[in-house]
């Protein structure tokens, strides 16, 4: 088979490249799309690239994208997100969606306005909602396969002290989104107060090269100077590496939550976040439609804090007490991640190669 990974955000390579490896080791021809539009493309290049073991080809804009795909005719076309006139793509080609992230926006669901050939989803709670909402498309539950490397045993953490950390303290990982994020309401001078702790941030990609975040790069930029603190680089796109090393987390409304509580580590949710005007006073009910419709499924997550003066006590608590919300975590992971046993992107090809072939797939 010749398949292509439509990546419109270079972030959503680590979600593709176990489905990539899987494709590789069966003998099967892969492919990578990277639009010039929505990246810097002078900031990546393959060794940069976590683990991807194909090159990227690099397109102005989804026009060119979509005139590629006519070119080439592969036999399927995984997406990250929507993508128009698939009308066309479809006279060539079977297309498939891997979401990018299991968080709680309404994006998760909004993106199956387009329907393709199927859609990989995650977890039993995922499918279930979804299904209710599109009776007539189809979709296949497999599992999360971005975390395969996990669980699988095929990826190493950090070097703690190569960042210059020390490696006996316990680590966390602050990871804020972009939007609504945490960072603004954070001090500059934060790392300060956890002298005993190693601090990793990742920040979402959007927070590094969009104009409208440079306030946000400004506090990025500010904590990196702390001998405590380690900055991931723009360049730096898996998360996994950092979650593997990391003993805690801390976010807000991102999907990393319902990734890191699959390892069953404790999570601290910030429930305090910049909004922008057009999402504050008589404007928030477009905040409430964009975010908080499946907000209830990470309520019962971990430790929520109302603001950043309570964030010390709660990162102590929980790094002392790992094991308070374990029974939740196993229940968010069953619901939204789904299967954990590193062979996600197996199903995902057996799917590839059995609905090619004219056989029905069987869903186990």
């Amino acid at each position: 088979m010749k398949v292509l990974f439509d990546a419109k955000n270079i972030y959503y390579l680590p979600q593709y490249s176990p489905v990539i490896d899987a494709l590789l080791s069966r003998g099967h021809q892969c492919e990578c799309i990277a639009y010039e539009d929505k990246n810097d493309k002078s900031s990546f290049n393959l060794e940069k690239i976590s683990d991807l073991k194909v090159k990227l080809k690099w397109v102005a804009d989804e026009d060119a994208a979509l005139n590629y795909y006519l070119q080439q005719k592969p036999d399927w076309i995984f997406f990250g997100n929507q993508f128009s006139e698939l009308d066309k793509v479809h006279q060539f080609s079977k297309t498939a969606q891997l979401g990018h992230g299991v968080g709680p926006k309404n994006s998760y669901y909004s993106k199956s306005n387009t329907p393709m050939t199927v859609r990989f989803i995650e977890g039993a709670e995922r499918l279930r909602k979804i299904q209710a909402q599109f009776p007539d498309d189809q979709f296949v539950q497999v599992g999360y396969s971005k975390l395969d490397p996990l669980f699988s045993s095929a990826m190493k953490g950090l070097d703690i002290k190569k960042l210059g950390l020390d490696p006996n303290k316990k680590t966390i990982l602050y990871a804020p989104t972009f939007n609504p994020s945490s960072i603004e309401s954070f001090p500059d001078n934060w790392p300060e107060y956890f002298p005993d702790l190693n601090i990793l941030i990742k920040a979402h990609a959007f927070s590094w090269q969009r104009k409208q975040y440079r306030g946000q790069r400004r506090k990025l930029n500010k904590w990196a100077r702390y001998d405590n603190t380690y900055v991931a680089l723009s360049s730096e796109i898996s998360l996994l590496p950092f979650m593997i090393s990391a003993d805690l987390l801390v976010s807000e409304a991102s999907s990393t939550l319902f990734e890191f509580v699959a390892l069953d580590k404790p999570v601290i949710v910030c429930d305090f976040y910049f909004l922008k005007w057009f999402y504050r006073g008589p404007f928030r009910y477009r905040f409430e439609r964009r975010f908080k419709i499946d907000n209830v499924h990470y309520r019962d997550i971990g430790v929520h804090v109302e603001n950043y003066g309570q964030l010390k006590s709660a990162v102590i608590q929980q790094l002392e007490n790992p094991q308070q919300f374990h029974q939740q975590r196993m229940t968010m992971t069953e619901k939204h991640i789904g299967p954990t046993d590193g062979k996600v992107s197996q199903r995902i090809v057996d799917y590839l190669e059995s609905n090619l072939a004219g056989v029905i797939p069987i869903n186990d």
